[in-house]
């Protein structure tokens, strides 16, 4: 497997952005140093709720995370995250709540990370990615697979311990690919799912099984999805996407065939489109694109060379 040339890495994919913080895993183990992390008068914190958090609006137009001093966050037991630490020294925790504490100012309002992810700067997207990330394992993860029993929250919310049997657990990451295709006449093939919307078309995607090279992976996919045969593959770039628990690896795969025949479980329809054909369908409306933060825009860009046409204002 190669790896194609991304000569848009200069402007990161939405979620993977270097965030300026240091995660600082050994301090995990630490509990007297995350006790005085805690209780140190610069360190902040933020709530997440079912994977949402509090956003707000700034007076210069700037989207943030709402945060808050340690000393003024609210009362949690075990479900408190040590995220990492910023080049500033400042610590930063995520506290695990059954629901968003109320702002009394009004101005402040619950997002999750298909609106988050597109308006914070890259230091709170990356924050919330893990602390998203966190929260959704933990949420489903509360009792051990091995034994049956009730587990604990150790390392800082990244190990869950079974005090019964001793089997530590760890978080959750389900590897899954999602590729453009292209055939000889270098049309894309894009495909529309089941419960999407009429007109609204992406790149094929699906999880990568036991037993499988990410390679196998895109070809089996694709070929049960839509009947296309695929040859070379080559590696693009990933994105986390806790939703509730992937990582999307991205792909440019060749098809071998082109004669298209969907699955109809999973996807409704699928076309192949030529860079003309494919503007004419955004800016009419026809085609949707695909949603916001998504690197499935990213690679569709790869293929047609420049920043996708929106619909036109006419």
């Amino acid at each position: 497997m190669t790896t194609w040339t991304d000569h848009n890495a200069d402007r990161p994919i939405s979620l993977t952005a270097p965030s300026g913080i240091d995660r600082a895993a050994h301090h995990r183990l630490d509990e007297a140093w995350l006790a005085a992390a805690w209780s140190h008068p610069t360190t902040r914190c933020f709530v997440v709720s079912g994977g949402q958090v509090l956003i707000d609006e700034t007076a210069d137009g700037r989207t943030e995370l709402v945060m808050t001093p340690s000393f003024e966050a609210p009362l949690t037991e075990a479900h408190r995250y040590f995220l990492g630490i910023d080049e500033d020294g400042v610590s930063y925790f995520a506290l695990q709540k059954d629901s968003l504490p109320g702002r009394m100012d009004q101005s402040a309002r619950p997002a999750g990370l298909r609106e988050a992810g597109a308006l914070l700067s890259a230091r709170d997207v990356g924050l919330m990615v893990h602390a998203v990330g966190l929260e959704n394992w933990q949420r489903t993860h509360r009792f051990c697979s091995r034994c049956g029993e009730r587990t604990v929250i150790a390392a800082a919310g990244h190990i869950r311990r079974c005090q019964a049997c001793g089997a530590e657990h760890y978080p959750r990451t389900d590897p899954a690919v999602i590729m453009a295709v292209t055939d000889e006449d270098d049309r894309i093939l894009l495909g529309r799912q089941v419960h999407w919307p009429e007109g609204r078309f992406s790149t094929l995607a699906g999880f990568v099984e036991p037993g499988e090279s990410i390679e196998q992976s895109v070809r089996r996919e694709v070929h049960e999805e839509v009947g296309i045969s695929v040859g070379q593959v080559e590696y693009v770039a990933s994105q986390p996407w806790p939703f509730p628990s992937s990582l999307m690896l991205g792909f440019m795969a060749r098809a071998t065939s082109t004669e298209i025949e969907v699955d109809g479980d999973e996807i409704h329809e699928a076309r192949w489109f030529s860079r003309d054909e494919l503007r004419a369908a955004f800016e009419s409306g026809e085609v949707l694109p695909p949603y916001g933060i998504s690197i499935a825009a990213r690679l569709i860009e790869l293929w047609y060379g420049k920043p996708l046409p929106t619909r036109s204002a006419a």
